[in-house]
């Protein structure tokens, strides 16, 4: 008796913990996992690769009889009206996996593409133990578009030319930029000319948009002259005579008619004139603005999508239509990043490194003209540190022959220094570039102020400048863009907002990217019901393969 009496009391003690074997194990309420990515919003779906199929995975084994016309799966147009064309789906159970229920095509075919999905599971089902969801489980997914290859078209786009795919970043160079191996796209051409001919052949393909850095102006050692002698219109010549290949694939597209070809300036080719292109790529369209060395282009009918490299908000590299005009007694633009360049490019030619010797800075607080050179001189600093070269930097080193500048230069000319003690900063050229900084935006056209330091910190770290995005398009009340994109990091990257917004990065086509050879391919909605809008980043890879970085969606 008072061992029956004492089970008696520890079973009480257990259920009171909850720890009973009866209770603790089926009193929670049912839960269910999807086997593909899914959103709990119907504005913002997930992308998904297509498919034909979907695992619910519950978390108890079900009551199968209370399964039938509990769940659902079905595409859904503008104002969530159902797709009349959407393959029948079929619900699967199996016996001995009663924990899962598959939702399939009945005839195998993969879910459209393109489309946004709702899920619903109904709470009314029942697990063996009798419990069930808390509430309906409605999720949506869109599916994205099976990107393929040669003349075949993407089924559920037929032949509507919709399609919009940006590169950017190719940097050619001229022969020179070749044979002393410091160029930065030569191995990649080959690649480059046949993604070319395969977006040439798509029958859906509407724009082909170059989003800056077609051409590369700046990359040279410090001791070389930039434009070898020539004008800088008889340079633009001599790299279309190396990069004659893919120059011949661009202009093929052109003279086809049926894809559409826009070129947008970017930092590199930002001396490269309109009528420059015109020549070299007959009835090419460019996105300019009405300053030299930028541009941004939206889609016919497309008012939603903005494309632009990106060099605008950084500091280092935005045109300078201020600095140096007293030198080169011109309208130069070109900014500081040029001599980076030239000096990152012998830095990657050379073994040997030189140490950077820190000068004593002191007395500076609180001096807003002493701190903007500060910021400017930190940032020299850490070029420097990362770019070190053997020559010294009080050596006339650096030959120009660009944009008005006919002088060589030393690298302590560029880098703000103390002329005296107790002196402020002073800087050779780019005198008091940190002052005209606010100028240089608004002649910029650079849509919201961007502090100095913000600036120089979008030239050293791609988040920064990716960040640009945000502040210049969706939080800007002006602005109504949703999809943004821009080159110049050569970083293929890809976010969206709790806004229903994206942006994406179309990375690099340079020799050493990482990933290299990457792309972004736009599919507006296809229909006037359709709801979805695909953004989608891929790499183009040896034998006409893609491999997708990433995708997203949005719902309009």
């Amino acid at each position: 008796m008072k061992k029956l009496l004492l089970v008696l009391i520890c079973a009480s003690i257990l259920s009171i913990w909850g720890c009973s074997s009866s209770s603790s194990s089926h009193s929670q309420p049912l839960t269910v996992k999807t086997s593909i990515q899914t959103s709990d919003s119907a504005d913002k779906p997930s992308a998904v690769d297509p498919t034909n199929s979907i695992i619910l995975e519950f978390s108890e084994p079900l009551d199968m009889d209370t399964v039938e016309g509990k769940i659902s799966l079905h595409a859904v147009k503008a104002g969530g009206l159902l797709v009349s064309d959407s393959p029948p789906m079929e619900i699967i159970s199996d016996s001995q996996k009663p924990k899962q229920i598959m939702i399939r095509t009945k005839n195998g075919a993969n879910f459209l593409s393109g489309e946004e999905y709702k899920l619903k599971v109904s709470m009314d089902i029942q697990s063996v133990y009798g419990n069930t969801l808390k509430q309906d489980f409605v999720r949506y997914f869109a599916t994205d578009y099976n990107f393929g290859y040669g003349s075949d078209n993407i089924p559920e786009l037929g032949n509507d030319r919709i399609m919009i795919i940006i590169i950017s970043d190719i940097h050619m160079g001229d022969q020179r930029s070749k044979t002393g191996l410091y160029g930065w796209f030569n191995t990649n051409s080959a690649k480059l000319e046949s993604f070319l001919n395969f977006v040439r052949q798509m029958p859906n393909v509407r724009e082909l948009v170059i989003n800056g850095d077609l051409f590369d102006e700046w990359v040279a050692p410090m001791d070389s002259d930039t434009f070898n002698g020539v004008s800088q219109s008889e340079f633009v010549d001599m790299i279309v005579a190396a990069n004659k290949s893919v120059v011949d694939a661009i202009n093929t597209i052109i003279r086809d008619g049926n894809i559409s070809v826009t070129y947008v300036p970017g930092n590199h080719d930002m001396l490269v004139e309109s009528k420059d292109m015109q020549r070299v790529f007959p009835g090419i369209s460019e996105a300019r603005d009405n300053v030299q060395g930028l541009g941004a282009y939206t889609p016919l009918d497309h008012p939603e999508i903005i494309i632009e490299h990106g060099h605008r908000y950084d500091f280092f590299n935005a045109p300078d239509p201020i600095s140096n005009r007293s030198i080169t007694k011109t309208d130069s633009i070109t900014p500081p990043g040029f001599f980076v360049t030239k000096i990152a490019t012998t830095s990657d030619l050379e073994s040997g490194k030189s140490t950077f010797y820190r000068q004593q800075l002191t007395d500076a607080a609180g001096d807003q003209y002493q701190y903007y050179y500060l910021s400017y001189w930190a940032a020299w600093e850490l070029i420097m540190a990362q770019k070190p070269v053997q020559e010294s930097w009080d050596d006339k080193i650096i030959k120009t022959g660009i944009d008005g500048y006919t002088e060589t230069y030393a690298i302590h000319d560029l880098i703000p220094y103390y002329a005296a003690n107790n002196s402020p900063l002073d800087v050779n050229l780019y005198k008091e570039i940190e002052d005209t900084w606010n100028d240089r935006q608004l002649k910029n056209n650079v849509p919201v102020t961007i502090p100095l330091d913000i600036a120089l910190l979008a030239g050293a770290f791609n988040p920064a400048l990716d960040a640009q995005s945000i502040y210049q398009y969706f939080t800007n009340p002006s602005s109504n863009r949703r999809i943004v994109i821009f080159g110049h990091t050569h970083h293929a990257i890809m976010f969206s907002t709790d806004d229903h917004q994206i942006y994406a990065n179309t990375g690099t086509w340079v020799d050493h990217g990482n990933p290299s050879c990457t792309f972004v391919v736009i599919i507006p909605q296809k229909d006037d019901q359709a709801v979805t809008e695909t953004v989608t980043i891929y790499q183009y890879l040896d034998d006409n393969n893609l491999n997708k970085i990433d995708s997203a969606v949005i719902t309009n």
